[in-house]
C-alpha cells in the first residue's frame, strides 16, 4: 500500500512538473505571438502605405498628364482669344442660370 502511495505521489510531482513546464512554453509561445503580432501589424502598415504612395502618384501623374493635355490645347487656341472669352461668356451665363434656379428652389421650399 505504502508503495501504491509513493508511486502516487511521484506521479502527482510529475505531473505538476510537465504543467510547469508546459506553462512555461505557452507563456513563451504567447511571447513571441505577441511579437509577431507587432512585426505584422508593422509590415501591414508598410504594405498600406506602400500602396497608398503609389496610389498617390498614379494620380498624380494622372493629373499631371490632364494638365499637359489642357495646356496644349490652351496653347492650340491661344491664338483664337475670341473663342476662349465667347465660351467664357457662355459659361458665365450658364452659371448664372443655375443660380437663379437654386435661389427659386430654395424660396419653393420655404414656403
Amino acid at each position: 500500500m505504502e508503495h501504491k502511495l509513493d508511486k502516487l505521489t511521484e506521479n502527482i510531482s510529475d505531473i505538476k512538473t510537465l504543467i510547469h513546464t508546459f506553462n512555461k512554453t505557452l507563456e513563451n509561445i504567447e511571447h513571441r505571438l505577441s511579437r509577431l503580432e507587432q512585426m505584422d501589424s508593422i509590415e501591414h502598415r508598410v504594405e498600406v502605405n506602400q500602396i497608398d504612395l503609389s496610389d498617390i502618384k498614379e494620380s498624380l501623374q494622372r493629373i499631371e498628364d490632364v494638365q499637359s493635355t489642357v495646356v496644349k490645347e490652351i496653347k492650340n487656341y491661344s491664338g483664337n482669344g475670341e473663342d476662349i472669352k465667347y465660351i467664357n461668356r457662355r459659361l458665365d451665363s450658364h452659371l448664372i442660370k443655375l443660380a437663379k434656379a437654386e435661389e427659386e428652389i430654395i424660396i419653393l421650399k420655404n414656403k
